[in-house]
């Protein structure tokens, strides 16, 4: 099974070598892996460079952001399955990719996703973010898997659409409600810590992204017609708060 793994990128010369070494350590070899760069000004393009040969395609070129350059990728990629990391995340060991595929090949499964963890700058864990098994109603309870951890058949993304950027921020919140609770795909929730991310979101960073990340997700559940948005809008900051160590 082929798998396509996209990495957006823009000026992250601080960690993006760390991304693209946590993917070719993985004990998986029928990978297309898809770097799409913004058009970084830092030192980041010679450090991907440096990687050149582990690369299936790289593109640098100016974008509308993280979500229309996820986009790029994704419309790239040949593989069955498609996922994405984050240039500032890396995969927590060896066997993510592995897991992952066995998953597909075992279960009746159209997406798969999983735990990661949030880490600081000195890679302590500053939280855990553990999905759990996504049942009938749970986004209407405020649940949502972590993005960096979703995998999904390719097919789904002409079938349902590609990343809106019409939601800001919550573009990938409003990909997965749309996917899981709209469409209802069939989903694998697997019990494994597949990410380590990086604290520190664009979202929120200051209580003005705070705010703007809560409207989109507002638009996001009005959308995609959960139950109650208003709850379901205070229910989501709740689930993670709860899982602060």
């Amino acid at each position: 099974m082929k798998l396509s793994l996209v990495t957006v990128v823009y000026n992250a010369q601080d960690t993006i070598g760390q991304c693209i070494e946590s993917v070719i350590c993985q004990n998986y070899y029928n990978l297309e892996y898809i770097i799409i760069d913004g058009g970084s000004t830092d030192n980041t393009l010679q450090i991907i460079n440096q990687y050149r040969s582990h690369i299936s395609i790289l593109i640098s070129e100016p974008d509308k952001g993280i979500y229309d350059a996820m986009n790029k990728g994704i419309k790239l990629a040949t593989g069955q399955i498609v996922g994405t990391l984050n240039a500032d995340d890396y995969f927590a060991d060896h066997e993510v990719l592995l897991s992952i595929a066995k998953a597909f090949e075992q279960q009746d499964i159209e997406a798969v996703y999983g735990d990661l963890d949030i880490i600081n700058q000195h890679h302590q864990i500053v939280r855990k973010w553990r999905s759990g098994q996504c049942k009938s109603g749970s986004f209407n309870l405020g649940f949502m898997p972590p993005h960096p951890t979703f995998y999904c058949r390719r097919n789904l993304f002409e079938q349902f659409g590609f990343y809106s950027l019409e939601y800001g921020s919550a573009a990938d919140y409003e990909l997965m409600l749309r996917f899981i609770h709209l469409d209802k795909i069939r989903g694998f929730y697997l019990k494994k810590v597949m990410v380590k991310m990086r604290a520190g979101g664009i979202s929120s960073k200051n209580l003005k992204n705070r705010t703007k990340a809560w409207a989109f997700d507002l638009k996001a559940m009005r959308k995609n017609k959960l139950m109650f948005p208003l709850l379901a809008l205070m229910l989501k900051p709740l689930r993670k708060i709860i899982q602060f160590i």
